[in-house]
């Protein structure tokens, strides 16, 4: 009900074109939810750290309560996050003796054969080094590519480029990029990790899928099975209308219930 006011209130101030009125004009969209199996030795660090996080985190909870440990849970789950991008990302002795990454791994098969079937390709990623690490990747198969992040300064000119078809591939950090690129040369879109709030992936998405777009656009989500990456989606798709409701894009205030860190932190299946 309040939420419904409010948004009576902020109509007339909010005069806007939206997908559904323009989705008519634009080509077919399939999203596709990529379940990705960890390695081994993936499994093994996450439930490694799953283990030693949860129960900081609790222990943190019983003496300051939920409202005092949100830093704490938040850095809690980044890293597990970070296990099922790519273990190098976390910054542990025993996460950086591991050298493979499930989703990697399956991005490193994919690109090539999209690249030679002409496919232009945008990536994007919460975590900007996992953009290096993508990088890198993308330099020992030969496959050209740019990268935009908070740092780069020639942001317009990177952009140009991609719609002139000088590169196939653009890596975008998901705050880098979210809004304001017009990117239509784009056809395919993969979202490496998913992040709370599925409004800014969709603007992220909506950077290839708008006015101006003449092709079919394929969204890929990497989603790590049984992971913490499940649990977002779920979160995602229970949280939609909230998110969804008044600003769409909006920064929303993240809050977890105790039942929802418990079912965050559980062990592997």
């Amino acid at each position: 009900m309040k939420r419904k006011r409010l948004s009576d209130r902020v109509a007339p101030l909010m005069l806007r074109r939206t997908k559904a009125l323009v989705v008519d004009d634009l080509p077919p969209k399939t999203e596709i939810v990529r379940s990705i199996e960890l390695t081994s030795k993936q499994v093994e660090l996450y439930e490694a750290v799953r283990a030693a996080v949860s129960k900081e985190v609790h222990e943190e909870i019983s003496r300051r309560g939920i409202q005092q440990s949100k830093l704490l849970v938040l850095d809690a789950l980044m890293k597990l996050r970070q296990v099922c991008n790519h273990p190098q990302l976390l910054k542990l002795p025993s996460a950086q003796k591991v050298k493979k990454s499930a989703k990697m791994e399956l991005l490193k098969e994919w690109l090539p054969g999209m690249v030679a079937e002409g496919r232009r390709i945008l990536i994007f990623s919460q975590f900007t080094e996992m953009l290096s690490l993508i990088e890198i990747e993308l330099q020992k198969l030969g496959l050209k590519y740019q990268t935009l992040t908070g740092q780069s300064k020639d942001r317009g000119k990177l952009c140009d480029d991609f719609q002139a078809g000088k590169v196939p591939i653009f890596l975008i950090s998901l705050r880098a990029g979210g809004t304001g690129l017009n990117l239509t040369l784009a056809d395919t879109v993969i979202h490496y990790d998913p992040w709370w709030n599925p409004a800014l992936e969709a603007q992220a998405t909506d950077r290839a899928y708008r006015i101006g777009q003449k092709n079919p656009v394929f969204v890929y989500k990497f989603i790590s099975e049984a992971t913490i990456e499940e649990k977002i989606l779920l979160l995602q798709q229970k949280k939609r209308a909230l998110f969804e409701g008044i600003l769409e894009g909006a920064p929303q205030k993240l809050d977890f219930t105790e039942t929802d860190l418990d079912d965050l932190f559980a062990p592997l299946k």
